[in-house]
């Protein structure tokens, strides 16, 4: 009983550093961004020096790691076209908008996965979550400022891109349920990420990428990497095996929370009364949603 209980324990640590881990990922990104960096060379190094992360955690554990099958393949490949996504689009969020609102609106990929759900006859629709994703549009409404045409230096371009980011997480997060039974969690993460490579690697313009070297933003880009898409990927998924979905749901706030603090306390960021009572709503629904769907 008390080792289940410290397993679980470390499982809600490793999900929340993970969470908090990305919510720093989405500011050190925008302070590149902000510095004059391209939000798809952003991407391809982050998803790039995560890959080598995730290899070297294949190599230390192959065991079963199911790299002949064939679905595994299939399934890993369309997780990585879902967080090449993710990330070309958070960034680009955050380039015509801010990281605040990006990451808030990345935080509704759970909307997202009810719709593929219900789409795929995998979840049955009901009253709650119908009512759950009309507040959580009037939550976007208010954070975007649609209403008076843009609030907060919140361009349509960046509404969009943060809305297809967590579109496009939704597609890793089934792609790499299909592939689970497939293969290891560490084999899955390797195919699609070196898939993210591949997609990047041409609006990138990665043959530019040694400049960074010659760069000080140099020490950023390869934390970004480590962390934002190699360590923070493992402490989820290892943590993710002893934590309840709904508690990892809840814990998962500390995500668009750290990164709107980042955005506010280090790049100058401001949001209006509205926007962060839009905010609140999206945050609120969409967690209290995962739980009810977790459970």
């Amino acid at each position: 009983m008390k080792s289940s209980r410290k397993k679980a324990s470390l499982g809600i640590i490793f999900v929340i550093l993970a969470a908090l881990i990305w919510g720093l990922a989405g500011g050190i990104g925008g302070m590149l961004i902000d510095d004059g960096w391209d939000p798809f060379m952003v991407s391809f190094c982050r998803g790039a020096i995560g890959l080598l992360v995730v290899l070297a955690w294949l190599a230390m554990r192959s065991e079963n790691s199911g790299l002949t099958s064939s679905r595994l393949w299939l399934w890993s490949s369309v997780a990585g076209l879902g967080v090449a996504g993710n990330f070309s689009f958070y960034f680009l969020s955050i380039a015509n908008g801010s990281v605040s609102v990006a990451a808030t609106l990345m935080y509704c990929a759970p909307v997202f996965v009810f719709l593929v759900s219900f789409a795929l006859k995998l979840e049955r629709p009901d009253l709650f979550k119908w009512c759950a994703m009309a507040t959580v549009i009037l939550g976007i409404v208010l954070l975007t400022g649609v209403y008076e045409g843009g609030a907060g230096g919140v361009t349509a371009i960046g509404a969009v891109a943060g809305l297809l980011s967590g579109l496009c997480y939704a597609v890793f997060i089934f792609g790499f349920k299909f592939a689970a039974p497939h293969g290891s969690p560490q084999a899955i993460l390797s195919i699609a990420l070196s898939v993210l490579a591949v997609v990047l690697v041409w609006p990138a313009e990665a043959g530019q990428g040694l400049k960074i070297l010659e760069t000080p933003a140099w020490p950023w880009f390869l934390a970004l990497g480590v962390f934002g898409a190699g360590v923070s990927f493992i402490l989820y998924i290892v943590g993710l095996n002893h934590t309840a979905p709904a508690v990892a749901s809840i814990v998962a706030m500390v995500e668009p929370v750290t990164a709107s603090l980042f955005g506010v306390t280090v790049l100058g960021e401001h949001l209006a009364p509205l926007q962060l009572l839009g905010m609140a709503i999206v945050l609120v629904t969409v967690t209290a949603s995962s739980v009810r769907s977790g459970k």
